[in-house]
């Protein structure tokens, strides 16, 4: 499918989607959210496609957040419209259980900030600026970053950010546990692709279900609550796993001594 604010790219069962508005500092507007909720729904439902990078064009920005002339010139809400699945086609999208890598090669701001928020792994180069800057210009971080930020490094922490609406350089971020790596800029797609390459070496059904576990289990307030969720099957994602050619293949591999051929089925 053709694309005018985003680049698609396919290398075996890996999806690599840009943001491509290097002149507006990859900023979203209704018309690349819902390029970008078209890309990730054709990721999540095409089955040779195991793993997902998300990155920005250019070097300074990975996603500045929402396109603000596009929103200062919507006369209604219907004007600049975001699609069910959310910023970028992502901060609403909780049904995904393939893993998304984000390759942060600049600014990270609103929006964008709450696009790394929603991936599972976040690559960073060195120069990297996260932060939550909405409350400056009167609005809060309404694509999931409020609710995200608070349980990825607690109350306290969150709060600072949300509150002040303060940038976060990339060590910090890395301190506080929102990145994976910091990297020199020139390696930020490197190491992004190197990730997806060690995930590729696992059982893709198996990646999906730690994936779907992990998350899921959140809802429950404690691990032993996960674990009698998990006992009584509430997980359907571990049950399919199980039960899978690829479970199987993995154990002979094993005793075999020899690498396994996965099939995701």
């Amino acid at each position: 499918m053709a694309y005018d604010n985003i680049k698609v790219e396919r290398d075996e069962r890996v999806c690599t989607i840009t943001i491509n508005r290097p002149d507006v500092m990859n900023a979203l507007n209704p018309a690349t959210h819902s390029e970008m909720a078209r890309a990730f729904d054709e990721f999540a439902a095409d089955e040779e496609l195991w793993v997902a990078i998300l990155t920005g064009a250019g070097d300074a920005a990975f996603c500045a957040g929402g396109d603000i002339e596009a929103m200062a010139d919507a006369a209604s809400e219907a004007d600049y419209e975001v699609p069910p699945s959310g910023y970028g086609g992502l901060t609403n999208r909780f049904d995904c259980d393939k893993p998304i890598i984000a390759a942060v090669n600049g600014l990270a701001l609103g929006g964008g900030f709450e696009l790394a928020l929603s991936s599972d792994i976040v690559i960073a180069s060195e120069g990297a600026l996260f932060g939550l800057p909405e409350p400056k210009i009167g609005v809060a971080a309404v694509a999931s970053g409020m609710h995200r930020l608070v349980r990825d490094i607690g109350l306290k922490p969150a709060m600072g950010i949300l509150l002040t609406a303060e940038f976060l350089d990339a060590p910090k971020a890395l301190g506080l546990g929102l990145v994976n790596e910091v990297v020199p800029a020139e390696e930020v797609m490197t190491v992004a692709r190197d990730y997806a390459r060690r995930i590729l070496k696992c059982a893709p059904l198996a990646v999906r279900a730690s994936k779907h576990c992990a998350l899921q289990g959140l809802k429950y307030a404690s691990a032993q609550e996960a674990m009698a969720a998990q006992l009584a099957g509430e997980f359907p994602l571990l049950d399919e796993m199980m039960r899978s050619e690829d479970t199987q293949e993995g154990l002979k591999a094993f005793l075999e001594k020899r690498k396994p051929v996965w099939r995701a089925r």
